[in-house]
């Protein structure tokens, strides 16, 4: 019914060529290849999304925070709003969803995974996830069935954040036996995701105002995308 009113919404076949006016289709036929590839053996595009996932992990949106300290960051970010800082919000937003997958997923009985903010101190360049928690989150990957292996793809791509988009998975995935949602308002949905995807942009444009047609179409666009995920793994 979805893919049917995506279509039913086209204003002409050329916009049916465009993947920005058919999410849920183009989706679909992503994880459709996946499957079909997985039934021959043949392994390189989940190969290549795997690869693109831990290189996004390394610079997740997720664990680049700012500056800590007020002497190694910029004014605007010492400010505060709510009685939190860009910093303190960022790490507010970030924990829950760190514990919950370190906690739900990656870890077992007998091996704990951290995750690890991206920039420690005041440093500017990233610093590489601990050995055992890259290992961890390829392993996993690797072992997705191609339907939410597509959804880890699309999420990761358009939250900037493989663990935003591991999260999502899990809150939605039948195969983490997570009981259905019936209320409206989701655990962790559509709009936990984008929020947790946006925490700087939002600071600033709330410092700074919005560009019209700019912020507020990739704020839309954003939910869109992670709608087209859980629509895909539920």
């Amino acid at each position: 019914m979805a893919l049917a009113t995506e279509w039913d919404l086209l204003a002409s076949s050329q916009q049916a060529l465009k993947q920005q006016y058919i999410p849920l289709t183009s989706l679909c036929s992503r994880a459709a290849d996946i499957a079909a590839e997985d039934a021959a053996g043949i392994t390189t595009t989940r190969d290549y999304i795997v690869d693109l996932a831990l290189r996004y992990l390394q610079t997740d949106t997720l664990l680049c925070w700012a500056p800590e300290t007020d002497d190694a960051r910029p004014s605007y970010m010492q400010a505060e709003r709510g009685g939190q800082t860009l910093y303190g919000l960022q790490k507010a937003v970030a924990e829950p969803i760190i514990e919950y997958l370190s906690a739900n997923v990656f870890s077992t009985p007998s091996r704990v995974i951290k995750f690890k903010p991206a920039l420690e101190g005041n440093s500017l360049f990233p610093s590489p996830q601990p050995e055992a928690t890259t290992e961890a989150v390829r392993t996993w990957l690797y072992k997705l069935p191609a339907y939410e292996l597509a959804g880890i793809e699309r999420g990761t791509l358009a939250t900037k954040s493989l663990l935003i988009a591991i999260r999502l998975i899990a809150e939605w995935s039948p195969l983490f036996n997570r009981p259905a949602h019936t209320g409206s308002s989701p655990p962790f949905g559509v709009d936990e995701a984008a929020a947790a995807a946006c925490v700087e942009v939002d600071w600033q444009t709330q410092m700074w105002g919005e560009v019209d047609d700019t912020h507020d179409v990739d704020r839309e666009d954003l939910r869109r995308q992670l709608g087209s995920i859980i629509l895909l793994v539920s």
